[in-house]
Parts: structure tokens; sequence; C-alpha cells
């Protein structure tokens, strides 16, 4: 039954796309920990979702990001795992070797956690963000030892280029109907992911924009690599959504509650985006 859900979200048309957000973990913070330079509600207490997004056409499934390993979201308190990326694609009747591509957003831990279980994937990420992360400048920084891990990073820098591996620079099609868009901000090379679907453009906006709250009101997330260059993010994702002004942010928890959920699935905890 659930191989048919999947079966039934695959648009019949070329360059077309069903979007999918799945969810799989949440936790609570403060939101003096998560806004930058933020102080007016900064004692209260804010849901963060941690998402994985899959599109999928008439011919391939696409996965956005990869989440957190189960091994990882062990070491993590007050961490509420609902599982990994893999057992929410399972959910839905798909196993890894059925991911085509995995376009990786940026290279923080939480969203590259189980690339090295995609055998059949093609990575797609911004040849900035992977210098970065192997460069010089990375491993001196505290908080960003923290923020990747090596052995994620280590596995994608070593696939086969052009096969494995896609190093792009800035924007570009992928495919008809789905393209990437260098932003920076929250990364050195950040980059969100246009997709055209039945309700028209819907933009991943991943973390260039955590919450719904970091664009609408201008106010950006409390990690980031280049404050200017979020605001300039939050710019361009307006502009690739335009006509349907349809954004998905990152960790977002609104994001499980304002589309429809994909109730022949259950333990996927994902929604239909478009």
């Amino acid at each position: 039954m659930i191989e048919i859900v999947i079966d039934a979200l695959r648009p019949a048309a070329a360059g077309t796309w069903t979007v999918l957000a799945l969810q799989y973990a949440t936790r609570t913070a403060l939101r003096s920990t998560l806004f930058h330079q933020r102080d007016e509600r900064s004692t209260e207490s804010q849901t963060v979702a941690y998402y994985v997004w899959l599109a999928v056409s008439k011919t391939r499934t696409v996965l956005i990001d990869a989440g957190m390993s189960r091994s990882t979201a062990e070491s993590k308190d007050g961490l509420d795992y609902h599982g990994s990326p893999i057992e929410l694609l399972g959910e839905l009747g798909l196993t890894p070797d059925h991911i085509d591509t995995c376009i990786l957003t940026h290279l923080h831990y939480d969203h590259t956690g189980v690339v090295a279980e995609l055998p059949s994937a093609r990575y797609v990420v911004q040849r900035k963000e992977l210098e970065y992360w192997t460069g010089p400048w990375a491993a001196r920084i505290t908080r960003e030892r923290w923020l990747h891990s090596q052995a994620d990073t280590e596995h994608i820098r070593t696939a086969d280029r052009g096969t494995r591996l896609d190093l792009v620079d800035g924007d570009i099609d992928l495919f008809p109907g789905l393209s990437v868009h260098a932003v920076g901000g929250h990364t050195a090379g950040m980059q969100v992911v246009r997709v055209h679907t039945d309700r028209g453009p819907v933009v991943l906006a991943s973390d260039a924009s955590h919450f719904y709250e970091n664009i609408e009101d201008d106010s950006p997330f409390a990690i980031l690599h280049a404050l200017p260059d979020m605001y300039g993010a939050f710019d361009r994702i307006r502009e690739l959504a335009a006509g349907t002004g349809i954004f998905v942010p990152g960790h977002d928890p609104l994001v499980s509650s304002r589309f429809p959920a994909v109730t022949a699935a259950p333990g996927a905890h994902a929604v239909i985006i478009g």
C-alpha cells in the first residue's frame, strides 16, 4: 500500500515534482540561543524541528539533505528522535538505493548524517561549502568543530567526482524543474533548492531560514557565517518563491502543521509541500 502512495505522488508531467518534508526529530531550546541579537522573548522556549526533504518526479527520486544519524542523535541530550532519514524513507516504501541524487544544502552534522548510507546517490554541494569545511579555518574555530561531522565531510570529499560528486558554483539547473541557488549567510556555501510543483515554485530554504519568523520578521538565526549574506539570502528566497510565496524553512515545526500529512505512512512523519 505504501508503495502505491509513492507512485501516486509522482507527477505525470515532465519538469514537475512533488515535494515532501520528513520530520526526523524535535527538541526544545531557549529563544536566546536561536535568534541573532534578539532579546524581546529571549527567556521563552521554542520547539526546533529537524527535517529532510524528498522531491520525486516521474523518473527521479531526490533527497535534499541527509539528516542526522541514529548514533549522533543518541549522543544529543533532549532530542526527540523519530528515526533516521533512512528509516523514515522506508516507511514510504523507499530503500537507500532508490535515491539517485542527494542535494546537500550545507555540511552541518544534522544535514549530512546518512550520506554514507546512500549507495547510488550523486551528491550535489556548492564547491565553496566543501572547500570551507576541508580548508584551514573550520578546524580552528571551536563552534565549527561541533557543527559538522568530519567523517561525513570526508565521505563526500572522497566520492568520485563526475559520477558520485558534483561540486557546483552558484546557481544551476540540475533537472527540468529543479535548481539549486547559492545564497551563503548561514554557512560559506549555503544553497537553497527551487522545485516546480503543481502549485508552482516551492523554495526549500533549509537553514538559510531556520524558521518562518527569520524571513517574515527579517530576524536572522543565531548561528551564521556572514550576517549581510543572511539578509541577502532572505531577499533571494523571496525572489525565487515569487508567484506562490511558498518557502520551507529548515527547522520550523509549523511546516508539519501547515501542509497535509501523508496519512498512509504515519511513521514517515511526512507532509506534502506541493
